[in-house]
């Protein structure tokens, strides 16, 4: 933006305040000939059921995900319940330790089959946009 100087006056909108730590950045438009972006998307003749197979398939990966995500978390929170016992409990703390390693052990393999589980969902996704025909166009 560009400060026009008349006679000394500066109009309200072409003011500009000049702070140590409060600079913003202008915004950039990603479309400098000010076009519109229009998504449009068809299924393509014959790829219906694909396309059906592949959100259904997606679905199940998302709801596999957060089962895994819930299982990591109560896992984690196990061991971490366990690993307490083990101070609280002298007696017992062997036992405790060991089934504080093995909680460990079931939170970091609940993290990874959500990692997968959420790969699969990405993949699965793009393979319904391909199906689905996805296009995007400009407009203007």
């Amino acid at each position: 933006m560009l400060c026009i100087y008349t006679c000394g006056l500066i109009s309200m909108s072409e003011e500009h305040h000049h702070h140590l730590f409060h600079h913003k950045k202008e915004e950039v438009n990603a479309y400098p000939d000010n076009s519109i972006y229009v998504e449009q998307t068809t299924v393509d003749y014959g790829r219906e059921e694909e396309y059906e197979k592949t959100r259904k398939d997606e679905k199940h990966h998302k709801h596999e995900e957060h089962v895994a995500e819930l299982g990591t978390a109560a896992a984690g929170a196990f061991a971490l319940y366990e690993k307490h016992e083990s101070k609280k409990d002298p007696e017992n703390a062997h036992r405790h330790k060991i089934e504080e390693e093995i909680a460990a052990a079931a939170a970091v393999g609940g993290g990874g089959f959500a990692f997968h589980e959420h790969h699969e969902k990405k993949e699965d996704k793009k393979e319904a946009e391909e199906a689905h025909g996805k296009k995007h166009h400009h407009l203007f």
